[in-house]
């Protein structure tokens, strides 16, 4: 076990390191660029970095916990069909909203101009607003990541007891009233933690608002980097960045420091739903349809007719190199990944308190953005290969140039670090379900941990591992930031030239590869929708036919 002890410590510090770089730099001198920042820019940083935050997560708490509390406690048209679909936006990048959103809602975009002929109306008397802002960006980030808090709270819904909302009920409680005083309390813990994963991804974008032209910290630190040429001044802002994160980490978990769970009670069920009929009915499906519709079912089809329209254009050899630049970047990444969470799931489920912190920290990577992690990795790289390059030029007069910076490698331990977490929970959820019995009975067979884990844990965690990877593999795909700053020459991604081609407004063409992520994201959330619900009905007995009905 002191080996399995050793290879977590060895990783826990590895992918420290991009944080611990990035907060030494804190007080080091950037050459005058973070006072001229901070003179200029910073505040804006500041103040657009917290309107996101406020503004994202009142929305997508109020649509997230809204539907999730519909589908779960009330009847009503096509209610089964929008458990699953309003999970689809997770499936499309902030950023691949926000090119189609452009090219349909932008001044000579489709729908102003239809409006515009429709009323023979002139080009001053039809004008909405702008949606490359402040606004629009706050938009498109509530109906990409309200699908984090309605999947939470959703499963906090299915696990409240019954009897509990039942009293409200034979207390003539509203329906209204039921949610907001009994529901809504009980699944709080679960509601702030959806949110601060929302407010996590809104720090950490930066296609969105980099092509909306929204300064943030994440373009700021893009643009210290590589505009400026400064990595301490890039890395000041990154612990800044940071600190918020943190901010929103110990937020969240003060949020639920009294909470409890009680779970496992013999006849724990659903209560009756209410049956909404009528205008209820109507609002309700509504409601429901609204962000799927502005989420993923138009960006869709507006990146579809876009990509109709560049199909001759397009150069077949070179998508086929940016596809498979894409795929095998995720491929490698995510089965490092999954591997890597095996033997750490392992680890923490055998090993000492010791060993199951070393575990958490490896996985801490998911709460930071990727623009930090990026610089947090560049800059020991690149001094290493500084150090290396040095020694080899005193010694044999030979330059090594650059080993480690602006290579594949160095890329894909940028993305473990990122993405970790992602497969990690996955696996250990997988392995909770597996009886302790069977590692004592391996091991009073002779079996060492890493055969127990690799003969008895890997084959019976085929879906978990087939899950992780997925998701894995598909967050690799949308990676925009960490991609941007750390590729190699010459190499690029369909996320990178997706962000490319809109940057040069030649949105058709950005449509081809936009849509091809998209429609490679899907697979896993379908997964992730159907592993929910089969999970809703194995551990929460439903009382289908029974219904109160509402009226209008």
């Amino acid at each position: 076990m002191w080996s399995l002890k050793i290879f977590v410590l060895v990783l826990a510090a590895l992918f420290a390191l991009p944080v611990l770089t990035v907060a030494g730099h804190i007080f080091m001198s950037s050459n005058g660029t973070f006072a001229h920042l901070a003179s200029t820019v910073l505040s804006s940083y500041i103040s657009n970095s917290f309107m996101l935050m406020v503004f994202v997560g009142l929305g997508t708490a109020v649509i997230g916990t809204g539907a999730a509390w519909l589908v779960v406690m009330c009847s009503f048209p096509g209610r089964r069909v929008f458990e699953w679909l309003l999970i689809l936006p997770l499936a499309v990048p902030a950023y691949v909203i926000a090119y189609a959103y452009t090219d349909f809602f932008q001044f000579s975009g489709t729908f102003q101009s239809a409006i515009r002929d429709l009323m023979d109306w002139g080009p001053e008397d039809f004008r909405l607003p702008n949606i490359r802002s402040l606004g629009g960006a706050i938009l498109i980030f509530n109906m990409v990541l309200y699908p984090y808090v309605y999947l939470i709270a959703r499963m906090a819904f299915l696990e409240q007891s019954a009897s509990i909302l039942e009293v409200g009920r034979t207390l003539g409680a509203r329906p209204w009233r039921v949610f907001a005083q009994i529901g809504m309390p009980a699944a709080r813990p679960a509601i702030a933690a959806g949110v601060a994963l929302v407010l996590m991804e809104t720090l950490a974008d930066f296609g969105a608002v980099s092509y909306f032209g929204v300064p943030t910290f994440t373009t700021g630190i893009y643009r210290a980097w590589f505009s400026l040429g400064d990595k301490v001044a890039a890395a000041q802002l990154s612990t800044m960045l940071l600190g918020f994160v943190l901010l929103l980490i110990i937020l969240e978990a003060w949020s639920r420091r009294r909470s409890r769970y009680d779970t496992g009670r013999s006849g724990w069920r659903t209560p009756p739903r209410y049956r909404l009929g009528g205008r209820s009915g109507f609002f309700a499906a509504l409601f429901c349809l609204t962000p799927f519709i502005l989420g993923f079912s138009l960006p869709v089809v507006i990146l579809a007719v876009l990509a109709l329209d560049a199909l001759e254009t397009l150069d077949l050899a070179r998508y086929a190199v940016w596809t498979w630049n894409t795929v095998s970047l995720g491929g490698i990444t995510a089965f490092l990944a999954v591997l890597l969470a095996l033997v750490v799931a392992y680890g923490r489920r055998t090993g000492d308190k010791i060993t199951r912190a070393l575990g958490r920290v490896a996985s801490m990577g998911y709460a930071i953005p990727g623009s930090i992690i990026a610089v947090g990795v560049l800059i020991p790289f690149a001094a290493l290969d500084s150090q290396i390059d040095g020694f080899f030029r005193a010694q044999f007069g030979l330059s090594t140039g650059l080993m480690l910076t602006g290579t594949v490698a160095a890329l894909v331990f940028a993305y473990l670090v990122r993405f970790l977490s992602v497969s990690l929970h996955s696996v250990e959820a997988g392995l909770a379900k597996i009886a302790l019995s069977l590692d004592a009975a391996a091991s009073s067979l002779g079996a060492s941990p890493g055969r127990t884990m690799l003969e008895v844990h890997a084959p019976l965690l085929k879906t978990s591992l087939l899950t992780a990877f997925l998701m894995v593999l598909v967050d690799v795909m949308k990676e925009l930031p960490a991609t941007m700053i750390m590729r190699p020459f010459n190499f690029d991604t369909l996320a990178v030239m997706a962000h490319n081609f809109a940057a040069d407004e030649r949105l058709a063409e950005a449509a081809v590869p936009a849509l091809t992520i998209v429609l490679v994201g899907i697979l896993p959330v379908l997964l992730l929708s159907r592993m929910i619900a089969s999970s809703g009905r194995g551990n929460v007995k439903r009382d289908a036919t029974a219904e109160i009905g509402l009226g209008e």
